[in-house]
């Protein structure tokens, strides 16, 4: 990766001419390399960037209200995962994790179901993680983060569930509000949008912004654990549906309230 094959017309290149402020970055990476590199990549395309190297550091920046965080997986003494889970607990703030290993593929799933926006596989382009970037920083200046499709109601039902859009919080009369992934809610969304339709595992791939490279399967991980919150049998279930060949079928009424 050469900090020059992107080049410094940052206004016309990266697309953040049209925000309001300059997007604020924490990398979060124990790479003194990786992580210097970063920061003067991202300064000298338009972005204020700072450095996190654990758990206090970054604890710090989020009271800042940061607009994403970079966050590799592997951190010597701390895991990325458990970074990943302060992080949720604490904002909503985008996340974009990195890792050095492509054999890490359940961390990588992990990563996504736990909340994380996107994921790059070092070694990655520069070109590519702006434009992951601008992408994220795009979707949350239209609209706050939600497709304009969906944000019409804040609240959904199906079958005996109403859904909060704003919290990602499941209701069920009589019972606790179930907390939803970012993973689980993208996909929950994904149904939502097309009720009694048969979507295939890469229509949903796209829907929950899942990238390529992520083998197939992992579909069919994020169907387990969302069925595992509706069904009443997650054995024989009633509301998603596996369509042999195709893919799977919400087959519940969906209703805006």
């Amino acid at each position: 990766m050469e900090l020059s094959e992107v080049h410094t017309d940052v206004a016309s290149q990266t697309g953040f001419s049209s925000l309001s402020v300059t997007p604020s970055i924490v990398v979060v990476d124990d790479d003194a390399v990786m992580q210097n590199m970063l920061l003067e990549f991202l300064g000298q395309n338009g972005m204020r960037a700072s450095a996190a190297s654990g758990k206090a550091d970054l604890a710090e920046h989020l009271r800042s209200e940061p607009s994403l965080v970079i966050l590799d997986l592997h951190l010597g003494q701390e895991n990325g995962l458990d970074l990943l889970r302060l992080i949720r607990a604490q904002s909503d703030v985008p996340v974009v994790i990195i890792t050095g290993h492509r054999r890490d593929e359940i961390d990588r799933i992990l990563g996504l179901e736990l909340g994380a926006d996107d994921y790059l596989l070092k070694p990655f382009g520069l070109r590519e993680l702006l434009a992951r970037i601008r992408s994220i920083l795009r979707r949350r200046t239209v609209g706050g983060g939600e497709s304009p499709r969906i944000r019409v109601r804040r609240r959904v039902r199906f079958g005996p569930w109403e859904l909060d859009r704003s919290s990602r919080d499941l209701h069920r009369e009589g019972q606790r509000p179930i907390s939803l992934t970012k993973g689980e809610f993208a996909l929950l969304h994904a149904f939502l949008e097309a009720p009694q339709r048969p979507l295939s595992r890469e229509h949903l791939l796209r829907a929950t912004r899942i990238h390529e490279d992520v083998f197939d399967r992992s579909i069919d991980v994020q169907i387990l654990r969302l069925r595992r919150k509706l069904e009443t049998n997650p054995s024989a279930p009633e509301i998603i549906e596996t369509v042999w060949g195709v893919g799977y079928v919400f087959r519940a009424e969906v209703e805006s309230v």
